[in-house]
């Protein structure tokens, strides 16, 4: 599974186009990376850049822009609004998908070293990259801006994590950190009120309410023995609000940002404003996000407006993200698209896959004189049709009239039927990227030695690839098989013959991979590995045999 992780470099230029140009081009130039947003602010003379892409690739896509900014930016000149203490004022990495925050900020500390040691900038470390406490916060590491980084330099609590610890006048200095997701999200009420708007933001948000004599919003601030205002907190944790009203709408909104959707995603936002709008005679009647938004956050809220219906989650991703759209009113205000809204949709390769075809232009791709896609790619396509059926039986089975009270068990079966027919269907694709690779490594120069060395090399490895693709298919299309057999078992009887069919269809997802399996095999130089890949290969291909055949004797004595 491919590991996302986004960057969100703010540059210290806002005006000059041309010079923001150079720096999003030296971003966009590395490989694997897509740009969603450059949004410059001439007022803080700061533009904000957001990409995405595999990890190498974005600490290589950041420093690249690191570097021209550091060539185009004189920070001993720049005047702007904004807080600021170089030319990348700051850089924090968010995982995204598949990668952990332990993982980001080993990336983070990578980026940061990069620029300290090959550019000479000095570097703090900050949120969950920090060294310590102290330089968790932004703000701590940037206070005194540019114009007291040599001062702050003389300190020895202040020493950078990476780079010279002298001023560089050009550059300054830069913040590079690892963050979890921030989300802007907007809740629109049914009053065009901001004071009432206001009072829920403060009701939610975390800084909650300065409590003060007499009238609440103009009585004089009531403060503790250090001097500072006593506060009410909110409800919500990492989540900042203000209400306002938007005259292009004619509403009144709750404007959140939630600064860890680990912490408080976007529908317990949702929720906590619905209900401290109701408590004031005010009802929620959609909400707005601005910016985009990771597949996962739209994933979970879908799923908890599901279970809240009782109803189960193993559905597609698509049916579920239409009832996190549905259900939080996301299209109220604008029409909502996810494929321009999530970020892994975004940044998809939708050209020439096999699966967005139709059935019939599968069919005919499979028809033609090209040898792909072919074996492989047909076993793991019908290991996904196995899957599915499988899980159907499971929803059919939640939403069975009287049996109500079983709707979670059946989900969740359901959810494992999805999970495998998820990657088998991933894997039609990339059984198809395995054997091109092949053919790829054979297609490349052997007229030196050291040409042939390098092509050997390039075909044991695409070899190596081919197996194990299509062992991964029988492990995952042997794995549906529990579900198929426990819905033949416990499901709906209405649908006994799909889950007979479903079993025919895995232990064929399983057989036709195994073939794949064999056949690549016989190329591997490796005999060791081959022989032991074969040798597991084979007991799979027994046990879905055996899978195959009490699930079809029940069906049938069933019927």
């Amino acid at each position: 599974m491919k590991q996302l992780i986004e960057c969100v470099p703010n540059f210290s230029e806002g005006r000059d186009e041309k010079i923001i140009k150079q720096i999003t081009d030296a971003i966009q130039l590395v490989e694997g990376i897509k740009l969603l947003n450059v949004d410059p602010g001439k007022d803080t003379n700061r533009t904000v850049v957001t990409f995405v892409g595999e990890p190498e690739q974005v600490v290589e896509a950041a420093f690249q822009g690191a570097k021209m900014a550091a060539q185009l930016i004189d920070m001993s000149k720049h005047k702007g609004e904004h807080p600021r203490f170089g030319a990348i004022d700051v850089c924090p990495l968010v995982p995204i998908a598949n990668i952990t925050m332990e993982e980001t900020v080993g990336y983070a500390r990578k980026l940061a070293q990069r620029i300290g040691e090959e550019l000479g900038i000095s570097v703090y470390c900050y949120e969950f990259a920090a060294a310590n406490e102290s330089r968790q916060s932004l703000a701590n590491c940037r206070a005194g801006e540019y114009e007291g980084l040599k001062e702050k330099f003389q300190k020895s609590e202040w020493k950078p994590d990476f780079g010279p610890d002298v001023l560089n006048e050009r550059s300054g200095a830069t913040a590079v950190g690892a963050r979890n997701f921030l989300i802007a999200y907007n809740v629109n009420l049914n009053t065009t009120s901001v004071r009432r708007a206001n009072s829920i933001a403060f009701d939610v948000r975390e800084a909650g309410r300065v409590v003060r004599e007499g009238d609440p919003l103009t009585g004089k601030m009531v403060l503790d023995e250090n001097g500072e205002p006593v506060r009410i907190p909110g409800k919500l944790k990492k989540v900042r609000a203000i209400g306002w009203f938007i005259k292009e709408y004619g509403v009144a909104q709750i404007s959140m940002n939630l600064t860890d959707i680990t912490v408080t995603s976007m529908h317990q936002a949702f929720n906590e404003v619905a209900e401290c709008a109701r408590d004031r005679g005010i009802r929620v009647t959609g909400s707005e996000l601005i910016g985009v938004i990771p597949l996962q956050a739209m994933l979970d809220a879908g799923k908890y407006f599901l279970r809240k219906q009782e109803r189960s989650l193993g559905i597609p991703d698509e049916e579920i993200i239409k009832i996190a759209v549905k259900s939080l009113g996301l299209d109220e205000l604008a029409p909502f698209d996810p494929k321009k809204r999530i970020i892994e949709y975004l940044i998809d390769d939708q050209s020439n896959k096999l699966v967005d075809l139709s059935l019939s232009g599968f069919s005919n791709e499979t028809l033609s004189e090209s040898p792909a896609p072919g074996g492989g790619s047909v076993a793991a396509y019908v290991g996904a049709l196995g899957a599915a059926l499988g899980s159907m039986v499971a929803n059919l089975s939640a939403h069975k009239r009287g049996w109500d009270d079983r709707w979670e068990e059946f989900s969740d079966w359901a959810e494992k039927g999805k999970q495998a027919h998820d990657r088998l269907l991933k894997l039609v694709d990339e059984d198809t990227a395995a054997f091109n690779a092949i053919m790829d490594a054979f297609g490349l120069p052997k007229n030196t030695d050291q040409e042939k060395k390098l092509r050997s090399v390039a075909i044991q490895s695409a070899t190596k690839h081919a197996i194990e693709v299509p062992f991964e298919v029988m492990q995952t299309a042997f794995q549906s098989l529990e579900v198929i057999q426990t819905m033949a078992t416990i499901g709906n009887p209405n649908s006994l013959s799909d889950g007979g069919v479903g079993a025919l269809c895995a232990r064929t997802a399983v057989y036709g991979a195994y073939l794949n399996v064999l056949i690549n095999a016989g190329g591997l130089s490796d005999k060791v590995y081959a022989t032991d890949v074969i040798n597991q290969a084979k007991i799979i291909l027994e046990k879905a045999k055996t899978k195959e055949s009490d699930i079809l004797l029940m069906v049938e004595g069933r019927i």
